[in-house]
């Protein structure tokens, strides 16, 4: 049988996780991040921006910009190499494959370049996690980690189980194990988002790590909790609150009036050059009317980004 960490599926998780799979499903049909660019690069830049700052990178949102535009910063320069590793690591996250483990060993070995020796190498040595003076967690030897790592992706690979809830149990584990010599909180939270990116692609541009950031203490009193009890429940449970705030403020933004613009191009993203009717159109679309649909074509038509041909109730249409 696959292996299997310790933790159950309670009411309040279940409740929790129908919250976000609701959530994941209205921002899937509001088509808010296909095709907006603008949109996508600024949760990006939260993404990179909060996931260093929890680690103590000390640059401001401004600057992990200019560094990710090629401008000149001036800061710490392990902190700009820090945000520079991370924009490597954030633009191959399409191609990593969750349930590989060396491609998790090459995004750590891309993650940590240049700012320790063994990047992309479980550690050798023994590690413990820190807060102030206080020693919190120590983690498992170093002789252990590559059997707990081998067994920690046999569940994520084998074992029967929601993605979501697979995704918070990995974080969990993964920082249990702490595998790496450092790293291990950056890359615990963008394996999550590897994870659900392969069931639900929309979350790869959704910045969960920005809430995590700004509820730092409750991410590490969360780990603790699940360290007390002995299972991932409490962790998920503060997961599960902190994606379902993320995709709230998605949304959000999803009542902004968009442009017809702006819903052609995700349009064209997702269905490419072929030709297509108003009703493949509308089927991408799903919140928008028939009315709003023919405006649409129309001005694509009249603005010369889309050819018509054939007469109005089956008239086809083509992106030039």
């Amino acid at each position: 049988m696959p292996y299997k960490p310790p933790y159950a599926i309670t009411a309040e998780i279940q409740f929790a996780l129908g919250e976000v799979i609701r959530l994941i499903g209205q921002l899937e049909g509001y088509q808010l991040l296909a095709g907006n660019l603008q949109l996508r690069r600024q949760n990006k830049i939260k993404s990179l921006h909060s996931s260093l700052a929890i680690e103590g990178n000390r640059l401001s949102q401004e600057q992990v910009t200019a560094i990710l535009e090629g401008k000149p910063v001036i800061g710490p320069p392990r902190d700009i190499q820090e945000v520079k590793n991370a924009i490597s690591v954030y633009d191959s996250v399409g191609n990593l494959l969750s349930g590989q483990e060396d491609d998790l060993l090459s995004a750590h070995g891309t993650l940590m370049q240049a700012l320790i020796d063994d990047a992309g190498r479980y550690r050798n040595s023994g590690v413990g996690v820190v807060d102030g003076d206080r020693v919190i967690h120590i983690a498992p030897p170093a002789r252990q980690v590559p059997r707990l790592m081998g067994d920690l992706f046999d569940y994520l690979v084998n074992y029967q189980e929601d993605t979501v809830v697979k995704s918070c149990v990995f974080h969990y584990e993964f920082e249990f194990i702490h595998p790496f010599s450092d790293g291990n909180g950056r890359m615990g939270r963008l394996w999550q988002t590897v994870i659900l990116k392969e069931r639900y692609p929309v979350l790869q541009y959704v910045p969960l790590e920005n809430i995590v950031h700004s509820r730092q203490q409750d991410y590490y009193d969360a780990l603790r909790h699940s360290q007390s009890v002995g299972n991932s429940n409490p962790f998920i449970i503060y997961m599960l609150a902190a994606m379902r705030t993320a995709l709230e403020e998605q949304l959000q933004e999803a009542n902004i009036q968009h442009s017809p613009s702006d819903r052609l191009s995700a349009f064209r993203e997702h269905f490419g050059t072929r030709p297509f009717v108003r009703k493949d159109y509308q089927h991408y679309h799903k919140n928008i009317s028939p009315a709003t649909a023919t405006r649409d074509l129309r001005s694509g038509v009249d603005n010369g980004r889309l050819t018509k041909s054939g007469g109005h109730a089956d008239a086809s249409y083509q992106f030039a």
